[in-house]
């Protein structure tokens, strides 16, 4: 008996056939046959490659006139406090923090918005008055971090307060998130004026040392 295929029925059967053959990609990223892939994913050109779409072909295009890097602002708008900060989250890094000074100036206005920042970021650790004796000190939550003014002796500063307070330093986590560049700086402003009130007056410590030279006297006795 002869067997007769019309073109019609012939490609019913290869059409369907040859889409399930190149659907079955050997590469399981490939999403097999695309219909109209460049609407949605454009060609992209290598370095120094020929690019038509352009008038000079180059691939590789200089920066548009009066552009800046990510992280700057143009002169006429400059603000420091948009710059990135570019020194590392390692011991040198925090050791040559020491060299920055505080860019924002000191006023009363930004002394009562670090007391604001420091009662919502800090206290509940550093304490009212800075000496490491916060709430959860006392609960027994976390070691004492210890006082700002006995943190002098080792070297503390207000480029490294903004580095610990960028990246975290021992158990408190970075506040680089939760606190912008210029926030951060009021909080250094507020932790300093702590650090002046904490300090001994000059009647005080005449006094202590009075206390101390009479001790030791009868010490001697």
């Amino acid at each position: 008996m002869k067997m007769t295929f019309s073109l019609k029925s012939l490609l019913t059967v290869l059409i369907p056939g040859a889409t399930l053959l190149a659907s079955c990609q050997s590469d399981p990223l490939s999403p097999g046959i695309e219909y109209m892939p460049d609407m949605y994913r454009s060609p992209a050109y290598k370095h120094y490659e020929l690019n038509p779409v352009f008038k000079d072909s180059l691939s590789s295009l200089l920066p548009p006139a009066g552009t800046v890097t990510q992280g700057s602002v143009p002169n006429a708008d400059f603000d420091i406090f948009k710059l990135p900060y570019t020194l590392p989250d390692k011991p040198e890094g925090y050791e040559a923090a020491s060299a920055m000074k505080n860019p924002l100036p000191l006023s009363p206005e930004v002394l009562a918005q670090g007391k604001d920042l420091y009662t919502k970021f800090c206290v509940h650790c550093h304490g009212d008055a800075g000496n490491g004796d916060g709430s959860l000190v006392k609960n027994g939550k976390f070691p004492s971090p210890g006082s700002y003014v006995s943190k002098l002796a080792t070297g503390l500063n207000e480029g490294k307060m903004f580095h610990s307070i960028t990246y975290g330093k021992g158990l408190m986590g970075q506040h680089a998130s939760q606190l912008d560049k210029k926030e951060r700086w009021i909080l250094v402003h507020y932790v300093n004026d702590l650090i002046a009130k904490a300090q001994p007056k000059p009647a005080e410590t005449v006094a202590a040392a009075k206390t101390n030279e009479s001790s030791n006297t009868d010490k001697k006795k």
